[in-house]
């Protein structure tokens, strides 16, 4: 989305009321050149003397998605400069538009969020259609409300109400905004600008009150009352997000408002604004949004032009946790869906699940009786593949073992259509050795999703050399309406996220058996930003889930392994994990773990086992040296994925570690948590724990380069290609050239120079599109 292309328009009727237009596509983001705009639109609607009444709308159903979240990485690289502290939330809403000797209206249609919300709530009334969307998701960004609405917020709603909203990021629609006074009545789209309109001349002729949000307070608690909600609401804060500050400073800024007036708050939220926008944690979080939302562009499949063709039936084989998971996904996305089983009892417990999945969902609410019976209609059951003659995709999801895979897919080529996809949901096997015995390797895809199915929101999608683009952009499109963030990554054992991840575990287990508490392990991690430790992890899964995973890349990849025997000594005592309430845990009568001190008589075992013997150093190691040692060697597997050419780009491999694995968003990723810290200083300490543990933490030959040139993790290819051509001294050469001279011939001759660059990087097979840095010093 480009922000030179937003801009505000202002149309006057006929009844004298001016209709100002936000126009920014596709979701009329508040560009700087849009706010400019609208301030300038505003000025000159009051200057105006036909205008005698303001209605702000946005343009194609939707009011604004909010602030162009691309200019904060644009501030942050220091390429723009922002206006200064308080531009927009005082100078424009406060001072323009809320104090305004004209009323002011805001017709709220599609989408009001963060900056958009915070326009709306500076007019004097807002109306909306019945299932607009308005909140304030700044938190989720890494920043606070920046435009005003820490202080308009509380002031329309209660301070109990809009801290749930901010905090929680979540928006409200349009009638429960009626109910809590965010809006002022509620107009079908089709009237929605005409009963602005005429609200807003009904304010100027006094017949409705004109309000100033900055400055209502009879939704405000008292004072006292106040201040408890926002000490209940830090402590929730602190308990739930302990690594996070800016959801306090929010909460601080809404208080200063209360205290001190709605204009010394709008001045705290404007220097509080600004101060976050640079932080990590903020720089971390835009670049995981854009990191999601950059996922299906895929360089060979997505450029191409196809469109994604038609699914309405999908087939799923097993009915177990994971395939009823899947079915339950589907039929919450209005897709047709038959479960098969191999016998009646196993069918009937698939549909069982699916009904609990279902059920669940009407009693927190999110679900009506009837659409839970509408739902459940779309699932039938099957016992064999009859019924699979006209279904579009078929997703396998039956235990990992390779021969029942290949004979199923070679039974499916017989039963399903030609145009039928056939993906497996396989976590580890190659999906090359699953087709093996079938003709059909450029339809045969993986599809692997992450337990539970329906509510875990990564999407997997392995594809191999011979798999078809067409199937790729199909599956692309089921993946975004069943709202899975879908990565497409290359076909290996584990694929990206448990390739990436497998030492995740063994790190621990390493760790462990030479001589460091398998508890504070656990607790070091859960403290770092993962939901759980790799222990607890473990205990979760199940201890012959890690078993059989963790024996492929045994298999696989047994120079950097660490060949751990204390979980099959656990399984020996019939210690299977949480499911047996014993593991590395044990676990009471309501699931909760607790440690126990059985646990190091097979630790022992263990280590006399694997010949491991006790580093006084591992025993006292620091809270920074447990990430590091667990993490580290994680990280190292993420760039052999990256060279091996398996994840498309690095910021999908941050994607796949937040949602796959839990890795905390708000530290960007792993790829991008890790080049904060520098790859020269990762491989420096890989290096040293390798001399000391073994191969396991050997850095790849990808990290050891990048440390080398002590460059980042996320290869820029141009940039590389120059300083390996040894071709940078000649640009910046010619660039010093270029500047100095006034003489014509010396800018054609650069010019020409850029073309040759250009060209050699082209015989390269460097992306044209990534030489834009020459580009733009040639225009």
């Amino acid at each position: 989305m480009s922000s030179s292309s937003g801009r505000t328009t202002l149309d006057v009727g006929a009844d004298g009321v001016g209709i100002i237009t936000i126009i920014n596509p596709p979701v009329n983001s508040l560009s700087f050149d849009v706010l400019y705009s609208l301030k300038d639109t505003c000025e000159q609607a009051l200057r105006r003397q036909d205008v005698k009444a303001v209605v702000i709308t946005g343009a194609k159903g939707k009011f604004s998605g909010g602030f162009d979240i691309s200019a904060f990485t644009k501030i942050q690289n220091k390429s723009i400069q922002p206006p200064k502290p308080g531009f927009v939330s005082l100078e424009i809403l406060s001072d323009v538009v809320a104090a305004a000797r004209k009323p002011f209206v805001a017709a709220v249609d599609g989408l009001a969020l963060g900056g958009g919300l915070e326009v709306a709530m500076a007019c004097h009334a807002r109306i909306s259609t019945p299932m607009a969307q308005l909140g304030l998701p700044e938190l989720q960004l890494g920043i606070i409300p920046g435009f005003g609405g820490t202080q308009a917020l509380p002031r329309l709603v209660g301070t109990a109400k809009a801290l749930e909203m901010m905090l929680t990021s979540k928006p409200v629609k349009g009638e429960e905004a009626l109910n809590l006074g965010l809006v002022d009545a509620i107009a079908p789209p089709n009237e929605l600008l005409n009963t602005a309109r005429r609200w807003a001349l009904d304010i100027l002729e006094l017949k409705r009150p004109w309000v100033i949000s900055y400055y209502k307070t009879d939704k405000l608690e008292p004072l006292g009352e106040a201040r408890e909600i926002l000490k209940f609401a830090r402590a929730q804060t602190r308990k739930q997000a302990p690594n996070l500050t800016h959801p306090l400073v929010c909460i601080d800024v809404i208080e200063e408002g209360i205290v001190s007036g709605a204009r010394a708050g709008l001045w705290k939220e404007a220097t509080a604004f600004q101060s976050l926008l640079e932080s990590d944690t903020c720089k971390s979080l835009v670049h995981f949004f854009f990191a999601q939302r950059g996922t299906t562009k895929v360089p060979g499949v997505s450029d191409l032009g196809l469109k994604p063709r038609s699914v309405k039936k999908v087939a799923i084989l097993g009915g177990g946790l994971m395939g009823s998971g899947i079915a339950t996904a589907l039929i919450l996305a209005n897709y047709e869906v038959i479960l098969k089983e191999v016998n009646d009892k196993f069918l009937q417990a698939g549909i069982d699940r699916v009904k609990a999945n279902l059920k669940s969902r009407v009693k927190k609410g999110q679900m009506t009786q009837a659409k839970f019976d509408k739902t459940l209609s779309l699932l039938k059951g099957a016992l064999d593949y009859e019924s699979f003659r006209d279904v579009d995709m078929v997703i396998e999801a039956v235990i990992e073992n390779v021969s029942l895979k290949q004979q199923i897919f070679s039974d499916l080529e017989k039963f399903c259509p030609p145009h039928c996809i056939l993906a497996s949901n396989t976590s580890t096997i190659d999906l090359n050795l699953i087709g093996e015995k079938t003709r059909s390797h450029d339809r045969i895809i993986g599809a692997h999703f992450f337990s539970p199915a329906h509510v875990m929101p990564l999407l997997e999608i392995v594809r191999t050399p011979k798999t078809s683009p067409q199937v790729i952009v199909d599956l692309l499109d089921v993946g975004k309406k069943i709202r899975k963030t879908p990565v497409v990554v290359g076909n290996c054992t584990g694929f990206a996220v448990n390739r990436m991840f497998f030492p995740y575990t063994q790190a621990a287990l390493l760790l462990v058996e030479h001589g460091s508490d398998i508890y504070k392990i656990d607790k070091v991690i859960t403290k770092f930003g993962m939901p759980m430790g790799p222990f607890r992890l473990c205990d979760l899964v199940g201890f012959g889930v890690a078993v059989a995973t963790g024996g492929q890349f045994v298999l696989n990849f047994p120079e950097r392994t660490y060949k751990s025997m204390l979980i099959p000594l656990m399984q020996e005592d019939k210690r299977a994990g949480e499911t047996t309430r014993r593991g590395f845990y044990v676990y009471d009568d309501k699931r909760r773990a607790n440690p126990d001190p059985e646990i190091k008589k097979y630790i022992e075992k263990a280590r006399e086992m694997s010949g491991a013997t006790i580093d006084p150093k591992l025993t006292k190691l620091s809270d920074k040296d447990i990430v590091e040692m667990i993490f580290f060697p994680v990280v190292n597997e993420a760039c052999r994925v990256l060279d091996e050419g398996i994840a498309v780009k690095a910021a999908d491999l941050d994607v796949s570690a937040v949602m796959g694995m839990g890795f905390p968003p708000y530290r960007g990723g792993l790829i991008f948590w890790a080049d904060s810290l520098g790859s020269k200083y990762i491989c420096s300490r890989l290096e040293e724990w390798s001399s000391s543990y073994g191969g396991f933490f050997k850095p790849c030959s990808y990290l050891a380069e990048r440390a080398a040139k002590g460059a980042p993790l996320v290869r820029t290819r141009n940039l590389d290609f120059l300083y390996s051509c040894r071709l940078m001294p000649v640009l910046i050469r010619a660039f010093s050239v270029y500047v100095e001279s006034n003489f014509e011939p010396c800018k054609v001759s650069f010019v020409r120079s850029m073309c040759g660059l250009l060209a050699i990087a082209s015989q390269a097979r460097m992306p044209v599109a990534r030489c834009s840095l020459f580009v733009f010093v040639v225009a």
